[in-house]
């Protein structure tokens, strides 16, 4: 059975075997290294601005080529925080150099046992196993030209992002930490890879001593808990994105309905307008009717003075006999 490499003691006491740390060296990065010293919460002093930075595994190779560092993260992470880390040991070497050269390659890798975030740039999931970042130009035929060397990777052996075309180097070691905490009583690694070997027989856990084993207690209980925040928070953010949602459904139905309001009045506004024409046409009309009755009259009445009968005039005017009398 095998301790889980997601712990930090356990992490820590793997990692910082040379055998260990220079056959993972060499399999991520593809160079041999020796190294002398092999150190554990590494601090630059003074700190960087307000931040005090602490590199969970760190070595400088014997002649003084490359530093190497080793992060392993278990909690939410932020690859800003990354860069910075990597960034921080390059510049480091400034404060010991009289120009600005800068003489050792810095290479780094993070371990991330926790899915990554999604891309803040896109919005979208990262759903890679291995990512690298290499610090070295491209000029325009797409060529890379070998300036600096520096070279930062990430790898996250979380079983969401198995990929059975991942090259052997990554692979083994993927492997290895994901079953170390998913699968770590029947476990199936590269034995043959003398790192992954060593690894094995470090993080036995039948081995282990008390006090890792309850260290790794406390580490699992500290996960369960931060699991069911993060569940809770989960919740949460679904319930919040929820009642959002449906805010902004009741805004979209309330507008719609403003929206309508607003057409029904002024289709109100324009019957009423259509009523006062038609009134102000009924008017003119009558008044055109009175006129025009009242020319028959003046007629009637030019008629009955030249003689005319009354029938004679109702037959002209088609005015009644009571009315032609009445003239």
């Amino acid at each position: 059975m095998l301790a889980p490499l997601d712990n930090e003691t356990i992490f820590k006491k793997a990692f910082t075997n040379k055998i260990v740390f220079t056959q993972f060296v060499k399999d991520i990065f593809g160079i041999e290294v020796e190294v002398d010293k092999i150190e554990t919460e590494k601090r630059y002093a003074p700190k960087a601005g307000f931040i005090d930075l602490a590199i969970d595994i760190f070595a400088e190779t014997t002649d003084h080529r490359f530093i190497i560092e080793i992060q392993r993260m278990d909690y939410d992470h932020n690859f800003d925080r990354f860069l910075h880390y990597f960034l921080q040991t390059i510049t480091e070497q400034q404060k010991a150099a009289k120009d600005y050269s800068i003489k050792q390659e810095v290479l780094a890798v993070v371990v991330l046992t926790q899915p990554y975030l999604v891309n803040k740039k896109t919005g979208k999931a990262i759903q890679d196993n291995v990512l690298s970042l290499d610090f070295d130009l491209k000029n325009l035929k797409g060529e890379i030209v070998k300036i600096w060397g520096h070279n930062l990777v990430f790898l996250n052996p979380h079983p969401k992002y198995e990929d059975p075309n991942t090259p052997e180097n990554y692979k083994d070691w993927l492997d290895l930490i994901r079953q170390s905490v998913q699968e770590n009583k029947k476990y199936t690694v590269n034995l043959n890879n003398k790192g992954i070997a060593k690894v094995v027989e470090l993080i036995d856990y039948e081995k282990t001593t008390p006090q890792e084993r309850r260290l790794i207690k406390i580490t699992e209980g500290r996960r369960i808990m931060k699991a069911k925040e993060r569940a809770r928070l989960h919740s949460a953010k679904k319930e919040l994105e929820k009642s959002l949602f449906e805010l902004e459904q009741n805004k979209q139905r309330l507008e719609q309905n403003k929206q309508e309001l607003q057409q029904n009045k002024q289709e109100l506004q324009q019957n009423k307008q259509e009523l006062q024409q038609n009134k102000q046409e009924l008017q003119q009309n009558k008044q055109k009717l009175e006129q025009k009755e009242q020319i028959i009259l003046s007629n009637a009445q030019m008629m009955k003075k030249l003689g005319a009968t009354i029938e004679q005039i109702h037959e002209a005017t088609k005015l009644s006999i009571d009315t032609i009398k009445n003239l």
